[in-house]
């Protein structure tokens, strides 16, 4: 069995869980918040057409999950501040990806589905799993960088063989449901 070592800075750690769970929660009032606010009848916010948005939204789950799968092989050849800038250029294009999603949904509103045959069951579980997981990623993927900053190496890698296919999910999933989706923007 290989043995590991907890790396640990000299630096005194901080304790990020309560800002993460915070961060968290806020995040998720903010996203179903979206759903009250009043929206454009046209599609257009000042000139701006907002239908490019949730193209713009699958390109940027795209990037992320091409981003994550390169972290993914550089951490396997040992290459860790390779993948620590893979990771953060994730956290990056997932971090636009919130904003261009929230800018969509704040002002635009939710498209129905609009079909009717076994896609239709195929793209609620879609839907419904994505969201559920991409709910429960934000903390888990707060936390497992947190715990790689600071490399505490154990308590990164258990946390990160759940957050790693999670957020691989979610970002193929994001992409997917736009796939199924955009005939009926």
């Amino acid at each position: 069995m290989k043995k590991t070592v907890e790396h640990t800075p000299s630096k005194k750690q901080r304790n990020f869980t309560p800002l993460i769970w915070g961060l968290s929660v806020v995040a998720v009032i903010i996203i179903i918040g979206t759903n009250y606010l009043p929206r454009s009848t046209s599609g257009q916010i000042a000139g701006i057409d907002l239908t490019v948005l949730p193209l713009l939204n699958a390109i940027f789950n795209g990037i992320a999950f091409i981003l994550l799968v390169a972290a993914l092989v550089m951490i396997k050849k040992g290459n860790v501040k390779a993948h620590r800038n893979y990771i953060l250029a994730a956290f990056g294009a997932t971090f636009l990806f919130l904003i261009s999603y929230l800018t969509y949904h704040s002002m635009a509103g939710a498209t129905s589905f609009g079909g009717d045959s076994v896609l239709k069951y195929i793209y609620y579980f879609v839907l419904v799993t994505h969201i559920f997981l991409a709910a429960a990623l934000l903390p888990l993927s707060l936390f497992t960088l947190t715990r790689g900053l600071n490399m505490q190496v154990e308590k990164h890698r258990k946390i990160a063989r759940w957050t790693m296919p999670i957020w691989l999910y979610v970002s193929a999933t994001g992409v997917l449901v736009y796939v199924l989706i955009s005939p009926y923007y």
